[in-house]
C-alpha cells in the first residue's frame, strides 16, 4: 500500500501539484515509517512549495534513515540553501560528494552554496562596525553637521546600502557628505564643504530650495557609460550572429562583451545559448555556473540567475539522454524554479521527471522476475493473505507492465479486501492490455456485482462472452445478474434492498439523465395513467431499454 501511496505522490509532483504530492507521502510514510526514500521525496516536494523548515526536516530523517545514501545530502543542502544557511549547505553537499564523489548534483549545489555563502558574508572593512544599527541614525541626526542629510533620498539610499554592506563604503567615499557622516559616527572632527554647508542650512530656517544644476558627468562616470555602451554593442552583434547560425563569431562578441564589462551576466548566458546550440554542453554548464557565482555577487535579478539554472538545465539533460543520469538535471530546474517560478523551466522539470521515470521501468523490467513475483503472490492468495499478495502482483507489474495476467489478479486481491475502485481500474487496465483475456471481463464483472451495479455487470459479462462462448465463469455472472434484475422486475426486493438502489441509482448519471429526458418523462407519466400509449412506447428498443434500468435501479418498480 506504501508503494501505491508513493506512486500517487511521485505523479502528483511531476504534474507540478505539490501539495498533493505531500498528502500521498506522507500517507506512504505513515505506512512504511523506516523507508528513506519517502521523507526524500516529502523533502523535494516540501522544498518545491518553499516549505524549506519542513524539507529540512524531513532531508535530516532521510540521512538518519540511510546515512551512506549521498541523494539525502543533497536533499539536506536544497533545504539549507531555502533556509539561507549557505555555511550548512555546503558541509551536506561535501559530505555527500564524500559517499558519492562523481555525483554531479551535489557537485552543482556544493558550488552555489559557496558562491552564495561568499556573496552573502560580509566583507571585512576597518569602519564597518560604526554604520551599523539605528545608533547611526540617531547620531546623525543628532549632530548639526549631518542632521540636513537625512531629508536627502539619496543620501539615506547610499547609507542603507552601507548598512546592508559595509563594503559599499568604498563606492561612496567621493561623496562629501558620507565623509562627513563617517567623521561623525567615528567621532573624528572631518571639516568638509559639504558639513560647512549643511550647517548653514540648519541655522537658517528659512530655507529656499533653489532649482538644482545638473552636474557635469566626471570622467569616471563617462567612461563607464562607454564601455557598458560598448560591450551592449558587441552583445548586439552577437545576437545577429547567433541568429545567422554564425556561432563562431556569436561566441566572439559575447566573449568580448564579457571583457569590456563583467557586470552584466547576460553575456556569459548568451554565450552557454551558443554552446548549447552547438553541442559543447561541458561548455555551457561552465558558462552557467559562471552566471550564477557572478550574479550572487552583483545580486542580479534572480530571474537572469533562474534563466542560467535553466539553460543548464537544458545542458545536463541532453547529456542525460547518454548517461541516463537525470537526478542532476531535475535537482538543477528545481534550483531554478526557487529563484523564479517559470512555467517554462516547470515544463522542463516535469519532462525530466517523466523522462527519469520511463528509464527506470525500462531498467526495471524483467518478465521472469514480473512472472516469480505473480507466483509469489498467487501463493499468498490461496493463504487467504491479501496485502501480502497485493505486494507481490505491484512489483510483477513494475517488472512486466505489459502483463494481463498481474493486473487481473491484483484486482481479484483488491474486490476481497473491499477496494472496489482499485479492483476495477485494475479490471479495466487488465481488458486496456489484452481486449481477448475473459479473466479480465469476470474480474470486472465482478467488481460491478459486489457494487450493485447488474446492468453494467451484465453488459461487462456478455462483452467477455463475445471472445469466450463458452467460459463458465461468464455464463456464472451472466445467470447472477438476470437474477438480481429479475428480481427487482418483480418487486421481490426488501425495503432495505429497494431503498439501497434507489439511491445509488440516484447518483447514476445515467439514471439521471433518463429521469430528466422530456420524452422519457412522458412515458413514464403514459405508464401509469395511459396503458395503450405505454404498450406502443414499449415496442421501441431503446425506450424498454431506458425502462430496464430504472426497474433495475429500483426506481420504477412494476406490479
Amino acid at each position: 500500500m506504501a508503494d501505491e501511496a508513493k506512486a500517487k505522490g511521485n505523479a502528483a509532483f511531476s504534474s507540478g501539484d505539490f501539495t498533493s504530492a505531500v498528502n500521498h507521502f506522507t500517507d506512504a510514510i505513515n505506512l512504511s515509517p523506516t523507508n528513506h526514500v519517502l521523507f526524500s521525496n516529502r523533502s523535494a516536494a516540501h522544498a518545491s512549495l518553499h516549505q524549506y523548515q519542513e524539507a529540512l526536516s524531513d532531508a535530516k530523517k532521510t540521512v538518519e534513515l540511510k546515512p551512506d545514501w549521498a541523494k539525502g545530502y543533497s536533499r539536506l543542502g536544497a533545504a539549507h540553501v531555502g533556509l539561507n544557511q549557505f555555511g550548512e549547505a555546503a558541509d551536506a553537499y561535501s559530505k555527500g560528494l564524500e559517499i558519492d564523489p562523481s555525483n554531479e548534483a551535489l557537485k552543482s549545489g556544493l558550488a552555489d552554496a559557496s558562491s552564495r555563502s561568499r556573496a552573502a558574508a560580509p566583507q571585512n572593512n576597518p569602519f564597518g562596525g560604526a554604520f551599523k544599527g539605528p545608533e547611526m541614525w540617531a547620531k546623525l541626526s543628532a549632530d548639526p553637521s549631518t542632521r540636513g542629510f537625512l531629508k536627502q533620498p539619496d543620501f539615506v539610499n547610499m547609507m542603507q546600502e552601507i548598512q546592508r554592506s559595509p563594503s559599499n563604503l568604498n563606492l561612496y567615499l567621493k561623496d562629501q557628505r558620507v565623509m562627513q557622516s563617517l567623521g561623525v559616527l567615528l567621532n573624528v572632527q572631518i571639516r568638509t564643504q559639504a558639513g560647512d554647508e549643511a550647517e548653514a542650512m540648519e541655522e537658517d530656517e528659512m530655507v529656499v530650495n533653489e532649482p538644482e544644476i545638473a552636474k557635469k558627468p566626471e570622467p569616471e562616470v563617462a567612461e563607464e557609460k562607454e564601455r557598458k555602451e560598448k560591450a551592449l554593442k558587441e552583445k548586439e552583434m552577437g545576437n545577429a550572429a547567433y541568429k545567422k547560425k554564425d556561432f563562431e563569431t556569436a561566441i566572439k562578441h559575447y566573449s568580448t562583451a564579457m571583457e569590456i564589462d563583467d557586470e552584466d551576466i547576460s553575456y556569459i548566458t548568451n554565450r552557454a545559448a551558443v554552446h548549447l546550440e552547438m553541442g559543447n554542453y561541458d561548455e555551457c554548464i561552465k558558462d552557467c555556473d559562471k552566471a550564477v557565482e557572478r550574479g550572487r555577487e552583483l545580486r542580479s535579478d534572480y530571474k537572469m540567475v533562474a534563466k542560467a539554472l535553466t539553460r543548464k538545465g537544458t545542458a545536463l539533460g541532453k547529456m542525460a539522454k547518454v548517461s541516463k543520469d537525470y537526478e542532476p538535471v531535475i535537482e538543477t530546474y528545481q534550483k531554478a524554479l526557487t529563484e523564479h517560478r517559470n512555467p517554462d523551466t516547470l515544463k522542463r522539470l516535469n519532462e525530466a521527471e517523466r523522462a527519469k521515470k520511463e528509464l527506470e521501468q525500462q531498467e526495471y523490467f524483467d518478465p521472469a522476475i514480473g512472472d516469480a513475483e505473480r507466483e509469489k503472490g498467487n501463493e499468498f492468495f490461496k493463504e487467504q493473505k491479501y496485502p501480502d499478495a497485493v505486494k507481490h502482483y505491484t512489483e510483477a507489474i513494475k517488472r512486466n507492465p505489459k502483463d494481463p495476467r498481474a493486473y487481473s489478479n491484483r484486482a481479484a486481491c483488491y474486490t476481497k479486501l473491499g477496494a472496489m475502485p482499485e479492483g476495477l481500474k485494475d479490471a479495466e487496465k487488465c481488458i486496456e492490455l489484452d481486449p481477448t483475456f475473459s479473466k479480465g471481463y469476470s474480474r470486472k464483472g465482478a467488481v460491478q456485482f459486489f457494487m450493485k451495479e447488474y446492468d453494467n455487470a451484465m453488459e461487462t459479462y456478455q462483452e467477455g462472452l463475445k471472445h469466450d462462448p463458452n467460459n463458465q465463469e461468464l455464463l456464472d455472472g451472466v445467470r447472477r445478474c438476470v437474477q438480481q434484475i429479475n428480481k427487482a422486475n418483480r418487486g421481490d426486493l426488501t425495503p432495505e434492498e429497494l431503498k439501497e438502489r434507489q439511491a445509488k441509482g440516484m447518483q447514476d448519471p445515467e439514471i439521471q439523465n433518463i429521469l430528466t429526458d422530456p420524452v422519457m418523462s412522458q412515458v413514464l407519466s403514459d405508464l401509469q395513467e395511459n396503458p395503450a400509449a405505454a404498450q406502443k412506447h414499449m415496442q421501441n428498443p431503446m425506450i424498454m431499454n431506458k425502462i430496464q434500468k430504472l426497474i433495475s435501479s429500483g426506481i420504477v418498480q412494476m406490479k
